[in-house]
């Protein structure tokens, strides 16, 4: 199925990344439909404004810098989020090692106190995603034990989350929980390619990678 999302300009993927989302959910919705079940309406209303929303979080770039300024001397990063956000973790980490150089991991909220809690040190930089309603107080009380270790915490999370004591905090525009993966994963992008830059690493291509972009 046709992306429709136009030739990659750099090696590591962004916009191939959203446009599977949003292909996904699509293809969610049909199937749904075909199998009779009640579709959401939220969602379906608010999926064609997405490319809006993305729009005005583009014009925040100099927020995100400002956040990839806090991982200018970092090694490491770690990254956490629950459920859906778990995902969306997973590629804020991708894209920071491939581009940046900095090893990041991201890692299940819940698993944080059984284990790599113990990585984190005096400022050390932890990025959380905690956008599903249901779950996002949870991952919200886990960087609090992160930031009682030292952490400086960078958090992405949507209006009507009490959060406290995170410098950091952007909140995203208001839109149905799965499309969350869609719009938390520009400013993750953003925080990899500033800190590339920062770093003085060639953002188009980086070294050791070989995808379509560099072999066609």
């Amino acid at each position: 199925i046709d992306l429709l999302a136009g030739c990659e300009r750099a090696v590591a993927s962004t916009k191939a990344y959203t446009t599977q989302l949003v292909l996904l959910i699509l293809l969610a919705c049909y199937i749904a439909d075909r199998l009779g079940f009640v579709l959401d309406a939220k969602l379906l209303e608010e999926l064609p404004h997405i490319s809006d929303h993305i729009a005005h979080l583009l014009e925040d770039h100099e927020r995100f810098a400002k956040y990839a300024k806090l991982l200018e001397d970092q090694r490491d990063a770690y990254f956490i989020g629950r459920n859906l956000d778990y995902a969306s973790v997973l590629e804020g980490a991708l894209k920071l090692k491939e581009v940046s150089y900095v090893h990041a991991d991201a890692y299940v909220a819940g698993e944080l106190k059984h284990g790599p809690i113990a990585l984190i040190e005096e400022g050390s930089v932890v990025i959380a995603v905690a956008t599903q309603p249901q779950i996002a107080s949870k991952t919200i009380n886990n960087i609090q034990e992160t930031i009682a270790r030292g952490a400086r915490v960078v958090l992405f999370t949507t209006a009507g989350q009490e959060v406290k004591n995170v410098a950091n905090t952007y909140y995203l525009p208001e839109v149905p929980a799965v499309l969350q993966t869609i719009l938390v994963a520009i400013p993750l992008q953003l925080i990899a390619y500033y800190t590339a830059c920062i770093k003085g690493c060639d953002v188009d291509k980086p070294r050791n990678l070989a995808k379509s972009g560099t072999v066609e």
